[in-house]
């Protein structure tokens, strides 16, 4: 009996569900915040250190790349903490069957694009 089955899958070949979708993105934002935490510490660092240090990072951070980044940190910070509160639903029975997975992530989605557009308005 010969077995049939792929060896290797192409994932980017497969349509993949929005949860899936979701579920891989809460996991890449969760790398993406650990990386940015050496830039958060390096920035409280600095605000700690001295007065002139302080003035110094608030001049920094006053530059349009520097409120980029700030910008795309808060809102892989916005995204992660709310797909881990719809985790964390689901966890408690809520939402485990398929049209409730998809609502919540669709939720999840929503909410993170209308959250990081405000927290953009109030950056700029």
């Amino acid at each position: 009996m010969k077995d049939k089955r792929p060896v290797n899958l192409d994932i980017g070949s497969m349509r993949l569900p929005i949860t899936a979708w979701a579920s891989i993105t809460h996991r890449a934002s969760g790398v993406f915040l650990f990386v940015a935490m050496a830039f958060l510490v390096w920035a409280l660092d600095m605000s700690l250190r001295s007065p002139e240090s302080f003035s110094a990072l608030q001049s920094a951070l006053a530059s349009p790349l520097a409120k980029l980044i700030l910008w795309v940190i808060a809102a892989a910070l916005i995204y992660h903490a709310l797909a881990g509160v719809r985790h964390l639903i689901m966890d408690f029975g809520i939402g485990e069957s398929l049209e409730g997975g998809v609502l919540g992530a669709r939720l999840v989605i929503a909410l993170s694009i209308l959250l990081t557009l405000l927290v953009g308005v109030m950056i700029w």
